[in-house]
């Protein structure tokens, strides 16, 4: 017979990710997306570079910044609505406008004079090239 411990908060570690994780499935819910636009982003890394993938149709690269101070990078921007509805009536209405500012931090040492960053087809993709590790070799010491 296989004792198995029972750990009663277990299920509670990630309770948190999973009900924020839900608020932000439905926009309706979500605070955050009263007046504003919240887009998603992915940040990914290999051993060169860390990779930040956002998407934001229908913005403009004018109406877009990215900036990184002390390892935290930040995209805003603004995403306009620019139709009319003075003659029309909606049925339904769910696309969301307004501005929005995302900021993480990136780890480790980075090499912040090459960052790559490029927008096409509303998506945008920043290259960060990681500094290489100074790798300390051994030595002996002498005594004095």
């Amino acid at each position: 017979m296989t004792l198995i411990k029972y750990e009663p908060f277990k299920e509670l570690e990630n309770f948190d990710d999973k009900i924020q994780s839900l608020f932000n499935t439905f926009p309706d819910f979500n605070p955050e997306y009263e007046e504003s636009f919240y887009p998603k982003i992915d940040i990914s890394e290999d051993e060169k570079n860390i990779y930040v993938d956002a998407e934001l149709p229908g913005i403009k690269k004018n109406d877009l910044k990215i900036s990184l101070e002390d390892n935290i990078l930040t995209v805003s921007g603004e995403k306009k609505n620019e139709r009319e509805t003075k003659e029309k009536s909606f049925y339904r209405s769910e696309r969301t406008y307004g501005s929005f500012s995302r900021s993480f931090t990136i780890p480790g040492d980075i090499n912040s004079d090459t960052i790559d960053a490029k927008f096409e087809d509303g998506i945008l993709k920043i290259v960060i090239e990681k500094l290489e590790e100074i790798k300390v070799s051994g030595r002996l010491i002498n005594i004095k």
